[in-house]
């Protein structure tokens, strides 16, 4: 299980449901490569009573055909509405003060339709403020927690925007989703291992999408999982991580091995640098080197069940 609370963040929280009475619709920004792991429950938890816009974000870099997946997934649900945009694509952001008006409903002419934007850190929540205001207002990033405090911008199409810092929450249940966000980057890369992150990212990547993954590094092949027995020593670099790789069904350690004898990860005398390794997959990932990819789908979502199990076994 994986968690912490910086102190801006508790703030963020107090200062989001202060403000929210006087909030007509809520816009989260959403990263287009994990929608469900990049949203915050703390967050879908304080806004159930108002209309959301779902924004997914970085959709240049996600498979279109998961990306409109999610989005009738998330246009079925009550009050809500979801579209794909390239937050520094400004064309793509001219639909969105038309979408809060629709969404708001009747609001009194003499203002504008107050708009709270929300999302994790680092998943282009002020790239898209800036793009929406046609200026730069909101600090960027690539860094997590960028923006620390609350700001108010008005911009065209009668609209006002409250931003927020980027808020995570205390403890982050599913584990899956932790790996995913680690490997997005919206994770520091000090918060877990960075070598598990990325074995457990090749074994997801083998599964889902084979092809660009042999094409990037040119693997001959992926192999697939096999768990070890309990007699099996665990690698000081790589812990078991039965689960994750089992359930994805290949060997992410060995993928990443070889990923890394391949790209200047091959120490004197043999020895495999499996964090040259990480460096190169994870690097290349969030700059959609290896295409466009999604790391999760509807259908991955667990279950409350999976996720206490998840819980209790971290």
């Amino acid at each position: 299980m994986l968690g912490w609370y910086p102190g801006h963040m508790n703030k963020a929280r107090r200062q989001i449901t202060e403000a929210l009475p006087e909030v007509d619709v809520v816009i989260e920004v959403l990263d287009a490569r994990l929608p469900y792991s990049s949203g915050n429950p703390m967050l879908a938890e304080l806004t159930e009573h108002k209309p959301v816009l779902k924004i997914l974000s970085r959709a240049d870099l996600a498979d279109p055909e998961a990306t409109e997946r999610w989005i009738n997934f998330f246009d079925a649900q009550p009050d809500s509405r979801a579209i794909a945009v390239t937050t520094t694509q400004a064309r793509e952001l001219k639909q969105i003060p038309a979408l809060c008006h629709e969404l708001a409903g009747q609001v009194r002419a003499d203002r504008d339709v107050r708009v709270m934007v929300m999302g994790i850190p680092n998943v282009g929540k002020s790239t898209l403020i800036n793009g929406l205001a046609g200026r730069k207002i909101a600090k960027t990033g690539n860094e997590p927690a960028v923006t620390k405090r609350q700001q108010k911008i008005r911009i065209d199409g009668r609209v006002s925007l409250i931003d927020t810092p980027g808020v995570l929450w205390p403890k982050i249940e599913d584990q899956a989703s932790a790996y995913r966000l680690a490997a997005s980057g919206a994770i520091r890369d000090t918060a877990i291992e960075y070598v598990d992150v990325a074995i457990i990212c090749a074994a997801e990547l083998a599964k889902r999408y084979p092809d660009a993954l042999r094409e990037r590094y040119r693997l001959d092949e992926l192999p697939v999982y096999v768990a070890p027995t309990e007699t099996d020593g665990v690698d000081a670099d790589g812990p078991r991580l039965v689960d994750f790789q089992a359930r994805a069904g290949f060997d992410g350690h060995a993928i990443m091995s070889e990923i890394a004898r391949k790209r200047g990860g091959l120490k004197a005398g043999g020895v495999i640098n499996l964090h040259r390794g990480a460096e190169v997959l994870l690097h290349e990932l969030r700059d959609g080197k290896l295409g466009r990819l999604t790391l999760e789908l509807p259908e991955d979502i667990p279950d409350p069940v999976e996720e206490d199990i998840d819980a209790s076994e971290s």
